[in-house]
């Protein structure tokens, strides 16, 4: 993407204080009249334009961060130009037990030409007993040149993904895909093959992520090809990591009259990296990003003045570089009764650009009935995105 710790890690909670104590209070920020009626007027899940209105330096919520149990968690992102036409781009080690793999390479090969390939993933028992892999999570996308809408669809097909009775045997020494589509697609030059799976098995066994022929079989061809590409640190990284899934609470109940605020998360400052171990040697590994981790996040709040809430977001990065002026992303949201629906943002447009575009993510009506409601979604960092992307409350008049 542009630009092992396990039991006391899951057992550990994070709390950063996202302003100094010695800092001054920031000043309150309220939306004008005119911001709140464009908000109100727009349409959930597009693209709005609030001219003059949009900062960085909204108040910042403070946030109580907590690792959850979950997955083991692999990434494939160094390289993410695969140049190498026969080769490993990354090999690891995992135990029983759950695992998530997040796969996001790229054909790059243009010695001694540029030539389709085949990038797929592969997984061998490396235990004595025949193993079951039983498929949690399942998203593939068709390789493409067009990273963001892939980045989207991948978030929006693995949140929806219901995939039940794939269970499949391994003997021992056994190497067989972990994903059937990928040992199908043909990869262009300059095409990204994305996948994200949640899994779990039962012995021991190695995951590889490899490039060759578009002829070739994955299996057989990982029986053959020796190098595995040393890593670089580039990019989000590679590597095996005890860390995939945060809880994310804000530590004070949010209140309307308090005026407008932002959640900043995966920023590599207030939220660090997460780090990890990379091949047999137990390199040190980071995930530049947090890419393929899963938030989950609750808000408390209040309206003491009547108000709602819109949730909004944009593309803070946009004059940083070449790399930042699109962003797009996917969100898991939940409404008061735990119902869940999967939304693409923005819904209307492949990306938003820049300022004064505005991505309106959610709107949330005060109930008069309770003195405390909840906002709860999950995020994950958006592949091919330029980080971080602040989720903005601001309190508007539904009347």
């Amino acid at each position: 993407m542009k630009n092992i710790l396990k039991v006391a890690l899951l057992c550990a909670t994070l709390t950063y204080s996202q302003q100094s104590v010695a800092q001054a209070i920031p000043a309150r920020h309220d939306a004008n009249s005119s911001v709140q009626q464009i908000i109100k007027q727009g349409k959930v899940g597009s693209i709005i334009k609030l001219p003059d209105f949009l900062r960085t330096d909204f108040p910042k919520i403070k946030f109580k961060q907590t690792v959850q149990p979950g997955p083991e968690f692999i990434i494939s992102d160094d390289p993410e130009y695969i140049r190498v036409p026969e080769a490993i781009a990354l090999q690891e080690d995992v135990v029983p037990g759950a695992v998530r793999l997040y796969v996001y390479n790229v054909n790059g090969v243009k010695e001694p030409q540029k030539m389709p390939r085949k990038i797929t993933a592969v997984i061998k028992n490396t235990g004595k007993e025949v193993m079951s892999l039983r498929m949690l999570k399942y998203a593939s996308q068709k390789p493409s040149t067009n990273y963001f809408d892939v980045g989207k669809r991948g978030l929006e097909d693995y949140f929806s993904s219901t995939v039940q009775n794939d269970v499949r045997k391994v003997k021992p020494g056994e190497v067989i895909a972990i994903d059937e589509q990928l040992e199908k697609n043909i990869v262009g030059y300059d095409e990204l093959v994305h996948g994200f799976y949640e899994f779990v098995v039962d012995q021991p066994a190695q995951i590889s992520v490899l490039q060759t022929a578009p002829e070739n079989k994955g299996p057989e061809a990982f029986a053959k090809i020796k190098n595995i590409i040393p890593h670089s640190h580039g990019n989000a990284g590679r590597g095996l990591f005890g860390i995939s899934n945060y809880a994310v609470a804000a530590t004070d109940t949010l209140d309307t009259k308090n005026g407008i605020s932002q959640l900043i998360i995966a920023d590599g400052q207030d939220d660090p990296w997460i780090t990890g171990t990379i091949g047999a040697e137990k390199a040190f590994a980071r995930n530049a990003g947090n890419y393929g981790v899963l938030y989950n996040t609750k808000i408390k709040w209040k309206s003491t003045d009547g108000k709602g809430l819109a949730l909004v977001t944009w593309n803070s990065r946009s004059a940083d570089n070449q790399w930042c002026g699109g962003m797009g992303l996917t969100m898991e949201l939940f409404d008061q009764q735990g119902n869940k629906v999967v939304r693409q943002l923005p819904i209307d447009a492949l990306v938003t650009k820049a300022a004064p575009e505005t991505i309106l993510i959610e709107i949330y009506k005060p109930d008069p009935t309770k003195a405390i409601q909840e906002i709860n979604f999950t995020y994950s960092p958006p592949g091919a995105s330029c980080l971080p992307t602040p989720l903005i409350l601001i309190p508007i008049d539904l009347k």
